[in-house]
């Protein structure tokens, strides 16, 4: 049927011979064909026809039948209804969720549009949520200093939060300095690390409170401290945990630099 259809589509027409024209104007051809205008004899016109292809998706023309799906909800305003997940859905879940709906809805630009953002109003609620609570929490906590005792308020007087840059550097000075004393513990005794961290720390608080004898009097009181907290707790310590290596003298010397990093830097 196919050879039939072709064969007979490319079979030329029969050309019309004009023999006159009528009284009326008309032209009059052999068999009754009217021929066409000049300018539409040079149209050529081509084209592929299958017959028969049956149901399937593409057909001889080179034409794909299949179409995107549209997700149905993808008009809905409530981006938690968009994605079908609950208001109090993990994270993961929604992202879970989203990834699902962009895997079926491929190909569809408006639904596509839609889930993705869907997705990105819940992420920026969340985290909106997140910083809101947070605030709240530092709001809280100085109303509650606010509304405690006067001796608490004038204990914590005598503190403050630096900065993270100078919390890190400080930090990494001290642990620098219990380091080394571990290094050289097998040869002598942190004795010569102890001297320079406590230098350390009275010149970090007299950088802070401009009073060379406060700041030594305070550097050397926390030193004390450390050193008294770090006596009483090293022999706490099960021994099995310990290396053979470090002694008492160490071990206390590292609880007396935790204390002088705390001192010199949230110390006023």
């Amino acid at each position: 049927m196919q050879a039939t259809a072709a064969s007979f589509l490319a079979r030329p027409l029969p050309w019309p011979r004009r023999i006159g024209r009528s009284a009326y104007g008309a032209v009059e051809v052999r068999g009754g064909v009217s021929p066409l205008p000049p300018r539409l004899r040079a149209v050529r016109c081509s084209m592929s026809l299958s017959i028969g292809a049956g149901s399937s998706d593409i057909g001889d023309s080179g034409f794909s039948y299949q179409y995107a799906p549209v997700f149905r909800r993808y008009r809905e305003r409530d981006p938690y209804k968009l994605l079908g997940v609950d208001r109090d859905a993990s994270e993961e879940e929604i992202r879970s969720a989203k990834d699902f709906l962009v895997q079926q809805y491929a190909g569809h630009e408006a639904s596509e549009e839609a889930i993705e953002g869907a997705y990105e109003k819940i992420i920026m609620k969340s985290y909106q949520h997140r910083k809101k609570t947070k605030i709240n929490l530092k709001t809280k906590l100085l109303k509650r200093v606010e509304e405690s005792p006067s001796w608490v308020k004038a204990f914590l007087g005598y503190f403050e939060v630096p900065s993270m840059d100078i919390i890190s550097k400080r930090l990494f000075f001290f642990a620098f300095i219990a380091g080394w004393s571990i290094a050289t513990s097998a040869e002598n005794g942190p004795a010569f690390q102890l001297a320079i961290s406590l230098f350390s720390c009275i010149y970090f608080l007299n950088d802070k409170m401009k009073n060379l004898l406060r700041a030594s009097t305070t550097g050397f009181g926390v030193l004390v401290g450390g050193w008294i907290v770090g006596s009483m707790l090293v022999p706490l310590i099960p021994t099995f945990i310990i290396p053979p290596t470090w002694s008492l003298e160490l071990l206390t010397s590292l609880v007396a630099y935790v204390f002088l990093f705390l001192g010199s830097t949230y110390l006023k």
